[in-house]
């Protein structure tokens, strides 16, 4: 008689084929993950001394080929320790992805009031007042006009960029953007 998963059902057979192929694409990934990442951040996260010294390897390598084996054999050389040891590492890259993602929205709302700005100054100012009411308005209003000047002349878009960055510094410091606009007026300059 043969035996199968149904005679003994208190038997642990342990992960299934299909899992530990999921299992080990997922390391793959995560060693994919880290060979992408700048040295500099690389090493403030904690990582087994062989799996630092395998990443240098791989690095070092710029055949494709070559390239893609030692990247497999590096992912090797994670499986050899337990999930946990990396728990921290994937943790680090999920908050690096939702930090990205947090700024990439916040990029684009700043482009959007910029654009506001641009199309109807008056409705989108009073909204921006409403919002940072220490905003230096003059200086506002004027580089919106420059930008609207540069556009039609098709000069470079300086004027364009600062109102980015205003924008920008009202978002993350609010008072410090209205105190460098304030200096950057004629006639402020401290002599």
């Amino acid at each position: 008689m043969k035996r199968t998963y149904t005679h003994d059902p208190d038997h642990d057979y342990g992960p299934t084929r299909t899992q530990q192929r999921r299992d080990a694409l997922a390391v793959l990934a995560l060693a994919q993950q880290l060979m992408e990442m700048p040295p500099s951040k690389l090493a403030k996260l904690e990582l087994p001394e062989d799996v630092e010294r395998e990443i240098a390897n791989t690095r070092r390598i710029t055949a494709h080929i070559a390239r893609k084996r030692q990247l497999q054999f590096l992912a090797k050389v994670m499986r050899r320790h337990e999930s946990e040891v990396f728990d921290g590492v994937r943790a680090a890259l999920g908050e690096n992805k939702e930090r990205q993602r947090q700024e990439t929205a916040a990029m684009h709302r700043m482009e959007a009031l910029r654009e506001r700005l641009l199309e109807n100054t008056d409705e989108a100012m009073s909204l921006l007042i409403a919002e940072y009411p220490n905003v230096d308005r003059q200086h506002l209003r004027s580089l919106v006009r420059q930008a609207k000047a540069e556009k039609d002349a098709n000069k470079p878009p300086r004027a364009y960029r600062e109102i980015y960055q205003l924008l920008k510094q009202l978002a993350t410091g609010g008072d410090e953007a209205t105190d460098k606009a304030a200096d950057e007026l004629p006639g402020n300059a401290e002599d």
